[in-house]
């Protein structure tokens, strides 16, 4: 009896060890695999959409902050745009998106608590679209109009918010004092996987989906990894990312963007960062995440890095 008791601790011992880790790891592949599959879904989506501009009333002050300025911009987009191409269970308006089952409160990737409440507007979740600055004798200012957000469930039981740009533009580098990336944004989408269980964290249950481009829609999903605070060159920048997990990639120009748009999410307040995008065999393209811009460098140039997994 004595053999045996010992032999029920021990296993119990063990049990409770190794349980947690092999507890962790099933979720983990869980949620890999369900955010595969609605980023799936919706590029297919998106695809199928005309357009990602022109969606919803336009009230009030049309400067950005006001907010009557837009009235039901986000909403319209998802009733009258993405439900038509999306199987979408219940639609929230911005003063009711708990209802939707999101979270009021996330942990970012650096482990640390946002959100007070879940913003209710474009400039709330990110002030980058309504901001003034500057840095190395240059200035920095670009505005537009403070849309609401919305939020939907999805028949597969996603909680996922909507901010959205009526006025996106397509891509290219415009005329502009600087070549904000902001414009280009059409919709961002935060998606809880599994509405407000837990663990809320970003790279977990947590993430982001972003459309770019009002013609010629580009639909990103970078998942996250913990940065690594180092500086290279664009030759260097790729093979540092695979150091720190093989699966780990520097992102495209269009993922960077999204990281820019998350930057809260993915707990950055400012800093440029390599892209994997190439504007000639010696200039790739950079972000700059404290104001928005994209631009590019020399690739023997030394710049900081965030990597990502697709």
């Amino acid at each position: 009896m004595a053999e045996i008791l010992l032999s029920l601790t021990i296993i119990g011992v063990v049990a409770a060890i190794t349980l947690p880790s092999l507890t962790g790891n099933i979720n983990e592949r869980t949620w890999n695999t369900q955010r595969k599959a609605l980023y799936a879904r919706f590029s297919q989506a998106i695809s199928l959409m005309p357009n990602l501009n022109g969606y919803g009333t336009l009230t009030g002050n049309s400067s950005a902050g006001a907010s009557d300025a837009v009235d039901t911009a986000a909403e319209t987009f998802v009733t009258e745009g993405l439900s038509k191409v999306l199987k979408i269970n219940n639609i929230c308006d911005s003063e009711h998106l708990s209802d939707c089952g999101l979270p009021d409160t996330m942990t970012n990737i650096n482990g640390n608590k946002v959100f007070t409440s879940f913003p209710k507007t474009l400039v709330a979740y990110n002030p980058m679209f309504n901001f003034s600055g500057s840095a190395a004798g240059f200035s920095y200012n670009y505005s537009q109009l403070d849309t609401k957000a919305a939020a939907f469930e999805t028949a597969n039981g996603e909680s996922i918010a909507v901010f959205y740009n009526p006025y996106c533009r397509a891509n290219g580098m415009e005329n502009l004092s600087w070549n904000y990336i902001q414009p280009k944004m059409c919709a961002n989408f935060i998606y809880d996987l599994n509405g407000k269980k837990g663990p809320n964290t970003v790279g977990k249950d947590i993430g982001f989906i972003t459309a770019l481009y009002s013609s010629d829609s580009v639909v990103v999903a970078p998942l996250p990894v913990v940065n690594r605070s180092v500086a290279t060159t664009w030759n260097e920048a790729g093979k540092t990312c695979r150091e720190n997990d093989s699966e780990s990639r520097l992102p495209n120009m269009d993922e960077l963007a999204a990281v820019f748009y998350n930057r809260d999410l993915m707990g950055i307040s400012g800093g440029d960062f390599w892209s994997s995008s190439l504007e000639s065999a010696e200039k790739a393209y950079l972000q700059d995440t404290g104001g928005g811009i994209r631009y590019v460098a020399p690739k023997n140039a030394t710049h900081s890095l965030w990597c990502i997994k697709r």
